[in-house]
C-alpha cells in the first residue's frame, strides 16, 4: 500500500464530505449541550471531521439532512436489520402506543407468551425473560449464572462483542495471560478479579482457564463479530461445550450480532445446545428490546432457590424491561419481519455481497479476507482471514478503514463505522448489492493508482 497515495486520497474525501454536508456540519459544531456534541459519544466513531445527521430512513435507505440518500448497509450495527421502520411493527407499535395507550404499566401482555414461544421455536431454549438491550440481558444472564453455580468468574473470548458489560472488557496479553481492553473507562475494579479470557477457537486455552474450577460460565458469540467475523473452525464449538460441561461452567451464547446466521441465530443453524442465550438490537425492529432464555432445566434450579430475590431487588430486571411497546414490536418483527423466509433471502444477497468484494481484492491481488455469516459480511486487510479476535483486532488499519469508508458515503453507501460491515435487511435489493460491488471496485482502482 502506498500510504503517501492513502493519504492523499483520504485528504481529498474528507475535504467531499465537508463540502457535500453543511448543514450536519453545522448541526455539530451547534452541539455545545452534548457530551462529546453527540447524543452518544461512539456516534464521534465516524469516519471524517463529523457525523451527518439523519433526518429519515426507511427500509434500506437513509437520508440526511444535507438531502443525501444513502443504500444502508450498516443498519444501526444489527439494530436496524428489519430495515427502518417496517411497515408491520409501525403498525403494531402505533396500536399499541395510540389506540389501545399504555407503553409501561407494569403489567403483562400476552404478546409476551407469543414472543416467548416464537423464540424457544428459534432458539431452543425453553423460558424468556425481557430486557431493553442485550447488554442487559447479558448483565442478567451473568448475575444468574453466579447465583447458581455458586462461582465469581465469567470467561469470555478476547476482543468479543457484549455490549458494555464490565466482564468482558478482557483481552488477552502476550503471554497468554488476561488484561483490560484497551481504552476501558472507569472500570470497578481490575477485570481480572472477575474475568478470565480465552482466545476464539484455542481450545487448549480454554481449558486451562476453566480448570481454575471458578468460572460459572462461559459467555461467548457462536462467532466474533464487532472485531471482523472470526468464524469457528471446525469442531470448535462442540468442544466448547464439552469442555464446559466437563468443568461444571454453564455456557452463554450472545446471538445479538450472530442472529444474521438466521432466524435462529448460530444456535439453531449450527445445532448449539447452550444454557442460557442472549439477544436484543435487532428483535424490535428498531425499537429498544433484548431477550435472555434459559434452559427448562436451568429455569426451574433458579427458581427453587428460596433465597434469590428474583423479584425485587436481586440485581435482575428494569422497570421498562418488558414493557408492553417493545414487546408488541417485538412480536410483529418476529411475526411478518425477520421470518425464515426474509433470512433466506438475506443471506443470499450477503452471499452475492460476499462475492462482489472478492473480486475486487482479486482483481487488485490485494491481501484481504472477505468473511461472510448468513446476512453479514465484512472484509479484513489481511490474509488468510483471521481465526482469533486478537489476530483481528492487529489487521485494523483506520486510514485504510477511513478512506474506503468516506469514499463509499461520498458516493452513497453506508457501512457500519465501527468497521467494515455490511448487513442486508429485507428491504435491500441486488441493485444495492451491485451498486456496493461498482463502487468499491473504484475505491481499489484509485488506492492501485
Amino acid at each position: 500500500m502506498d500510504r503517501t497515495r492513502l493519504h492523499a486520497l483520504l485528504a481529498r474525501e474528507s475535504a467531499e464530505a465537508a463540502r457535500r454536508n453543511p448543514r450536519s456540519r453545522a448541526a455539530y459544531a451547534r452541539a455545545d449541550h452534548l457530551f462529546g456534541r453527540v447524543p452518544m459519544t461512539w456516534m464521534n466513531k465516524t469516519a471524517g471531521a463529523f457525523p451527518r445527521y439523519l433526518a429519515a430512513a426507511r427500509g434500506a435507505r437513509v437520508t440526511d439532512v444535507d438531502g443525501h440518500q444513502y443504500i444502508d448497509f450498516c443498519l444501526g450495527d444489527t439494530g436496524a436489520m428489519a430495515g427502518h421502520s417496517p411497515a408491520p411493527v409501525t403498525e403494531a407499535v402505533h396500536r399499541r402506543y395510540a389506540e389501545l395507550g399504555g407503553a409501561t404499566a407494569m403489567l403483562p401482555t400476552e404478546d409476551a407468551e407469543w414472543v416467548g414461544a416464537e423464540l424457544t421455536r428459534r432458539f431452543g431454549l425453553a423460558r424468556w425473560s425481557f430486557s431493553l438491550t442485550a447488554t442487559d440481558a447479558n448483565r442478567w444472564a451473568i448475575r444468574l449464572a453466579r447465583a447458581v453455580t455458586g462461582r465469581p468468574k465469567i470467561l469470555v473470548n478476547s476482543y468479543c462483542y457484549h455490549g458494555s458489560v464490565d466482564e468482558s472488557l478482557i483481552v488477552t496479553a502476550p503471554d497468554g495471560t488476561g488484561t483490560p481492553r484497551p481504552g476501558n473507562v472507569g472500570a470497578p475494579c481490575d477485570v481480572t478479579l472477575t474475568s478470565r479470557v480465552a482466545e476464539f477457537n484455542d481450545l487448549a486455552g480454554l481449558e486451562r482457564e476453566l480448570a481454575h474450577g471458578d468460572v460459572a460460565a462461559v459467555l461467548m458469540e457462536p462467532a466474533l463479530t464487532n472485531i471482523g467475523i472470526v468464524l469457528p473452525e471446525p469442531g470448535y464449538l462442540a468442544g466448547v461445550r464439552e469442555l464446559t460441561r466437563r468443568h461444571g461452567a454453564l455456557l452463554i451464547n450472545d446471538e445479538t450480532h450472530t442472529f444474521s446466521a438466521g432466524p435462529g441465530g448460530c444456535t439453531a443453524a449450527w445445532e448449539l445446545e447452550p444454557d442460557l442465550l442472549t439477544i436484543g438490537k435487532a428483535i424490535g425492529g428498531g425499537i429498544p428490546a433484548g431477550a435472555y432464555g434459559l434452559s427448562a432445566e436451568l429455569a426451574e434450579r433458579l427458581l427453587a432457590r428460596t433465597d434469590l430475590d428474583l423479584v425485587d431487588m436481586g440485581g435482575v430486571g428494569g422497570t421498562l424491561a418488558g414493557n408492553a411497546l417493545s414487546v408488541a414490536a417485538t412480536r410483529a418483527t418476529l411475526a411478518h419481519v425477520l421470518t425464515d423466509e426474509a433470512f433466506a433471502r438475506m443471506s443470499a444477497l450477503a452471499e452475492r455481497f460476499e462475492a462482489g468484494v472478492r473480486a475486487g481484492l482479486d482483481a487488485h491481488g490485494l491481501p484481504w479476507s472477505v468473511s461472510r455469516l448468513g446476512a453479514r459480511t465484512e472484509y479484513r486487510f489481511t490474509s488468510p482471514a483471521p481465526r482469533t479476535g486478537t489476530e483481528s483486532a492487529a489487521a485494523a488499519d483506520p486510514e485504510l478503514e477511513d478512506f474506503l469508508h468516506l469514499y463509499l458515503a461520498n458516493r452513497g453507501i453506508l457501512l457500519t463505522p465501527f468497521h467494515n460491515m455490511a448487513l442486508m435487511c429485507p428491504d435491500t435489493t441486488e441493485n444495492d448489492v451491485d451498486t456496493h460491488t461498482e463502487v468499491f471496485a473504484a475505491a481499489l482502482d484509485e488506492l492501485a493508482g
